[in-house]
């Protein structure tokens, strides 16, 4: 890990001048259960043919591999990934490296989704934001987490209704919107962690406005097409952000009307 001194804010990314044409986005689902189980999973009847695979994809290729958060590691063990995952994939739900899941999108790997889960160490009561929902898989662990209320934003339509209407039939509280996760969620900000599964080649300047104060932020940031750093920002109570180099990662690249129209900064 690699710490990068206290920074200040306009060095790290655009500003908000830059960043003034905000496309619309609109709500496109909200699956709020009234009470939802512990695990977030509405139980059935039927037995889970996959849950010694979770087990061991977890013992083996999560906590193996350093995540040491117990109600992270728990999550994992209780989110069916195999309900997040298309069909063709089936046999590979529990396999540690990503899928995709259309519209040039995929599943993020396992390891990759529980050790950013565990830098963002969220707490009950704490509010956080998702930039790309994808399947929704990301966003059923953090719901999992228990006592967390969970925002997400996609913007491929077609995914967003998809994710929306997943998570809803098995019982995870996340509220998801369909539009360009560029600029965040005003409307509910602030949050107390944001954490983003796509890679732009810069921070966004909505994403860090709108943390908390002692608000965590993680991203891969990076150029399209290639490796990028995985960053761990956390703002203090003064507004001065911390960085944190994770090490490399590999991601789709950020898409939309945000990142297209921005200009470019240097990274951290």
């Amino acid at each position: 890990m690699r710490y990068i001194a206290v920074l200040m804010l306009c060095m790290l990314v655009l500003l908000p001048t830059a960043c003034s044409q905000v496309t619309t986005q609109q709500v496109l689902a909200t699956s709020h259960i009234a009470a939802p189980p512990t695990s977030g999973l509405k139980r059935t009847a039927q037995p889970d043919p996959f849950h010694d695979q979770r087990l061991q994809m977890v013992e083996k290729t999560i906590a193996g591999r350093g995540v040491k958060s117990e109600i992270v590691l728990q999550a994992m063990r209780e989110v069916p990934r195999h309900e997040f995952t298309p069909p063709d994939y089936l046999d590979q739900a529990y396999a540690d490296h990503p899928l995709p899941i259309g519209y040039g999108q995929t599943i993020s790997q396992p390891y990759i989704v529980a050790w950013m889960t565990e830098m963002l160490a969220l707490e009950s009561g704490d509010k956080v934001l998702e930039i790309g929902t994808g399947s929704g898989y990301q966003a059923a662990v953090l719901a999992a987490l228990g006592g967390v209320e969970v925002y997400s934003i996609e913007i491929v339509p077609e995914l967003a209704a998809s994710a929306a209407g997943r998570l809803e039939s098995l019982g995870y509280q996340v509220n998801v919107k369909q539009g360009d996760g560029y600029y965040g969620w005003q409307e509910e900000a602030p949050f107390d962690a944001i954490i983003v599964t796509a890679a732009p080649d810069h921070l966004p300047a909505q994403l860090v406005t709108q943390l908390a104060p002692g608000g965590r932020l993680v991203i891969p940031i990076g150029p399209p097409g290639s490796y990028q750093s995985l960053w761990k920002f956390e703002l203090d109570q003064d507004g001065k952000l911390k960085a944190y180099n994770m090490g490399g990662v590999a991601f789709v690249p950020f898409t939309g009307q945000g990142i297209e129209q921005a200009t470019a900064v240097p990274t951290p």
